[in-house]
């Protein structure tokens, strides 16, 4: 049935589209309830991005394409980790300087690498196969969320890390090993937002652009505050998201859309719906007490 194939499609698209924002939401929101907050998740995205589709490319493997944005993440992570939780250092500045540095260097490994301007094609040997026509990156992005989540809450770990994002002075105390811990935790979140590019390159777009991440860095950060630091609750904000991106995509091919709206104006949309619905819950969300604080022993 025709009808059945139209929303199957839409389905699909939304699952896809949802996928590296619930990863990169989810990896940061650890992040934060350990008190670190990463600002860098665009250029993570981009990185991962570019790495995946390189060594896929290189090792003939869209499975080495993923574990090379996993490490870049992590890599990346790490560093945020030494520059915030044991230089004591400013939250912000560091992940400005992976967005810049990933703004300059994903272009210019375009052009440099595969000789092409601003856009490449990923070859089909190297893209992430299907099952039943489903990512098995968006079924682990799922997954992830779900155990995030009861990591999270149900666990002796969870409480853990959760207390070192409310209170670290109070956890050191105790015996918890807040250093470690919020290392782990932004390297956690690392991992998931390279995860998250090379899910981009080399499965749902099967491009590297110059603009990949396209600003969902920073609506993952928007999904954080709106899930309220809430693995699960960010699973239905990641599947919002995606339905508005798959609904501009379908509405620019509207007859009586094409031609006549922008293209550009069209594409704003899952941003603003997602920036609305952060402004409509700001008054009911609490982050943790220590986010964003460098944690000095006394």
């Amino acid at each position: 049935m025709p009808e059945a194939s139209v929303v199957l499609d839409f389905t699909l698209g939304v699952l896809y589209a949802m996928t590296p924002i619930l990863l990169t939401a989810v990896g940061e929101i650890v992040a934060e309830r350990a008190g670190i907050v990463n600002i860098g998740l665009e250029g993570i995205i981009m990185l991962g991005a570019l790495a995946g589709a390189m060594a896929g490319e290189a090792a003939g493997s869209p499975w080495v394409g993923l574990a090379a944005g996993i490490l870049v993440g992590a890599a990346l992570g790490l560093l945020h980790a030494v520059l915030t939780v044991y230089l004591k250092g400013d939250h912000i500045i560091p992940g400005v300087g992976v967005n810049t540095l990933a703004y300059g260097l994903v272009p210019y490994m375009i052009i440099v690498y595969w000789h092409s301007a601003g856009q490449h094609q990923v070859p089909e040997y190297a893209r992430v196969p299907h099952v039943a026509g489903i990512s098995p990156v968006t079924i682990a992005a799922i997954a992830i969320a779900i155990a995030t989540w009861y990591v999270l809450f149900r666990t002796s770990l969870g409480l853990k890390l959760r207390a070192v994002g409310e209170n670290p002075e109070a956890a050191d105390t105790v015996g918890v090993r807040v250093e470690r811990l919020q290392t782990a935790a932004v390297v956690y979140g690392g991992m998931l937002a390279g995860l998250a590019g090379a899910f981009m390159s080399i499965d749902w777009l099967s491009t590297v652009t110059k603009e990949i991440a396209a600003g969902r860095g920073f609506i993952s950060l928007a999904l954080v505050v709106f899930s309220n630091w809430n693995p699960l609750l960010a699973l239905g904000g990641a599947a919002l998201f995606g339905f508005f991106d798959t609904f501009r995509e379908w509405v620019k091919v509207l007859p009586g859309v094409k031609g006549v709206v922008p293209d550009t104006l069209l594409n704003t949309i899952p941003y603003i719906v997602t920036l609305a619905a952060v402004a409509g819950v700001l008054h009911r969300v609490r982050p943790p007490s220590h986010v964003g604080v460098p944690y000095r022993r006394e």
